[in-house]
């Protein structure tokens, strides 16, 4: 071990240390930004940039259990990436799906898929369902993969899904009306029965949501980190939590 490594050790347990575990957050949303500016400021490919972003999610989870955290959404596609070159997509899908199989196979997490599993080959649809079967009765965090994740198409999805559910009830357009609101419009969200995000970290140094969760993170707390997602290391998530711990959430109030 160098001095550098050994003044970082000492430096996040200070940190930890200090951390009131009273005002962990329940729901942490994960944008992981800088997977590809990672690789090429370490002179690699985006596959290769991608793959580390995707080694360090075990990493996350582990800081995630030590601290009482109960859900995490991690974003790891979103519908815009779908314009990527096929060249660095496919990659790109493969290395989700051999994630989703590692998180279901640790047997501490609980996998849930949030995202349109329509725009989605085959394969990868078959690798999301596979890990939420085999998970749903393992009482550990809840792990939001987003994968074909988009916060304006999870909206249309929650009104689309409001909207057959009630046809097929026969409610007229009237009765709906008159009974809609955003509790209703929530029960038909990706996220359904889990509680909204209260902190959203992302790396990077991009100070924008992107549009990820745009609903449930109406109250949300937002850290952003300027490290590269692979680079992401255990202070700097201790960092947010502090942050986190240290704001007082009024809630309009």
């Amino acid at each position: 071990m160098n001095v550098r490594d050994l003044v970082y050790g000492l430096y996040a347990r200070r940190v930890e240390e200090r951390l009131d575990h009273s005002q962990v957050p329940k729901h942490i949303g994960v944008i992981l930004d800088g997977n590809r500016r990672w690789a090429k400021a370490s002179g690699g490919s985006a596959v290769q940039g991608h793959q580390a972003g995707a080694d360090k999610i075990s990493e996350l989870l582990g800081w995630c259990s030590e601290t009482e955290v109960e859900v995490v959404t991690l974003w790891l596609l979103s519908t815009d990436n779908f314009d990527r070159p096929e060249a660095e997509l496919v990659p790109l899908l493969g290395i989700i799906e051999n994630t989703v199989r590692r998180l279901a196979a640790d047997g501490r997490w609980r996998v849930h898929h949030v995202g349109t599993l329509d725009l989605l080959p085959a394969r990868t649809q078959t690798v999301l369902k596979e890990a939420e079967e085999a998970t749903a009765g393992t009482e550990g965090i809840i792990v939001n993969v987003a994968v074909g994740y988009g916060g304006r198409q999870e909206i249309a999805d929650a009104v689309r899904s409001l909207l057959l559910e009630h046809s097929a009830k026969g409610t007229t357009f009237e009765e709906l009306a008159e009974v809609v609101s955003t509790d209703l419009i929530s029960e038909h969200l990706y996220t359904r029965g889990q509680p909204d995000p209260d902190l959203v970290i992302r790396t990077s140094g991009e100070q924008r949501l992107s549009g990820f969760m745009l609903w449930q993170s109406a109250h949300s707390e937002y850290y952003f980190c300027e490290v590269f997602w692979p680079a992401f290391r255990k202070v700097d998530f201790l960092r947010a939590l502090r942050d986190y711990a240290a704001r007082h959430r009024r809630y309009g109030t």
